[in-house]
């Protein structure tokens, strides 16, 4: 109930518009009496649903170390690596068109094995995603489900995949392979709105742009993961936040242990690498979503965890 109760707010009581229902086709008789319109809908005939999404890259092994809906990731993760853009579209807003094939790597790889989530939560393939719900909430809504969320090590790796592509698809950006680029709404949020608890269904509503989980079939990754970059930013744990402190360090609690990963679908980086910190764990905003990771159950090699550690405070 607990979680139904978080699902519906995320989808519809918060985003304005109607909630995502599944598809019911009722195969009436042609008589339109009451009585045979009755029978109908008492006895409806449910359409079988096409069969899930999956990438054929998806690891053989997901389905016995992952649970149901999530695939298996299991790599190398370069803390330090980097891409060279071959040509801008905005440096000063760090949109890139093309990157050069080849990462900048430097430092070992940490291999990484761990589940996550095929789409943006709730993980249905055909709904579009949760927004409107901050990184506690979150956090929480992957626990009701034994799961967690990922760490923003584990994200970056399955959305760059064993390649280390700055972009979940390679290193030419594509804006008709996921939900990016989209305009700027016109005119911009009303900041006001979101503090008025009547108002913010309706804003958020003006300003959805958000697309159907697995509406974009290439917006892939090696490892068989959907919609990592655009559509929706999602929430992670900050690997940073358990990094040590400097002395120096007045604000303690940054950077925060939120962070959101990928971008959703406005002109923005849109790519892999990058986490935003900037927002404390109560944050919450019409474009904002997540996914949820979990350990492998097949017993085997889980990874090294690059986070949460516990945190060494300055002296």
């Amino acid at each position: 109930m607990i979680r139904r109760t978080l699902l519906t707010a995320a989808l519809c009581g918060s985003c304005g518009g109607e909630p995502a229902q599944p598809v019911v086709r009722v195969n009436a008789a042609p008589s339109t009496s009451a009585a045979s319109v009755s029978a109908a809908v008492a006895s409806p005939v449910v359409s079988s649903p096409p069969p899930p999404l999956r990438s054929p890259l998806e690891d053989p092994a997901s389905s016995s170390a992952c649970p149901e809906g999530m695939v298996l990731v299991d790599g190398g993760f370069v803390p330090s690596l980097g891409h060279a853009c071959t040509r801008w579209i905005s440096e000063e807003k760090d949109r890139c068109q093309s990157y050069a094939p080849r990462p900048l790597t430097g430092g070992k790889p940490v291999r990484l094995r761990f589940c996550v989530d095929r789409f943006e939560y709730p993980n249905l393939e055909g709904v579009r995603p949760a927004v409107m719900m901050d990184w506690l909430e979150a956090r929480e809504a992957c626990e009701l489900e034994g799961k967690r969320l990922c760490n923003a090590s584990e994200w970056t790796l399955a959305c760059e995949g064993r390649e280390g592509s700055p972009y979940p698809y390679g290193s030419e950006r594509d804006p008709s392979a996921c939900n990016i680029d989209r305009p700027r709404p016109a005119p911009e949020p009303d900041f006001e709105a979101f503090s008025r608890p009547r108002d913010i269904s309706a804003e958020v509503h003006r300003l959805d742009l958000r697309v159907a989980s697995g509406a974009r079939p290439r917006c892939v990754s090696s490892f068989g993961v959907y919609d990592m970059t655009g559509n929706v930013d999602e929430w992670t744990i900050n690997d940073a936040h358990f990094a040590p402190l400097g002395r120096d360090k007045e604000e303690k609690d940054r950077p925060y242990v939120s962070g959101l990963k990928g971008g959703y679908w406005g002109p923005i980086r849109a790519r892999c690498r990058p986490i935003t910190s900037s927002h404390n764990p109560w944050f919450r905003f019409y474009q904002v979503g997540f996914r949820c990771c979990a350990d492998p159950t097949d017993g085997s090699f889980k990874g090294t965890h690059l986070g949460p550690l516990p945190r060494r405070r300055a002296k």
